[in-house]
């Protein structure tokens, strides 16, 4: 665990270049996420009435079954970019909101939404 006399974070010159990057990435989800809900054939004025062929309601199931999985994937997304931008505002963006130590850099560059450095990720995987 962190030593709480000394906390550890990332200095600002390296968190405001990650913020800026999570701001963007954040623009893009959002607007992503209008992109598919106007996708989703459930929410297309003058969709097919209730005597559609059975192809094309199954294309509409398919249609919004996917739309609909995309845009949850896209939500829990957003969750987390908001979650990291919080931590860079309060200075805990890199910390781990289990044990306090620092996130590995290499992960965070891959993930930079992570919130649990590798060993507490394994830990909560295996339960």
């Amino acid at each position: 665990m962190a030593d709480q006399k000394h906390p550890v974070s990332f200095p600002q010159n390296l968190i405001e270049p990650v913020s800026q990057f999570l701001k963007s990435q954040l623009t893009n989800l959002e607007k992503r996420k209008k992109e598919i809900e106007t996708d989703d054939p459930f929410l297309i004025p003058g969709r097919a009435s209730d005597n559609a062929s059975p192809d094309t309601d199954a294309e509409e199931q398919f249609g919004h079954a996917r739309a609909s999985a995309i845009k949850l994937e896209l939500d829990r997304k957003i969750i987390q970019t908001r979650r990291a931008l919080a931590r860079a505002k309060v200075g805990k963006y890199g910390l781990c909101t289990n044990c306090g130590d620092m996130i590995d850099t290499d992960r965070l560059m891959i993930y930079p939404e992570a919130t649990l450095c590798v060993k507490c990720g394994n830990k909560r995987e295996k339960k």
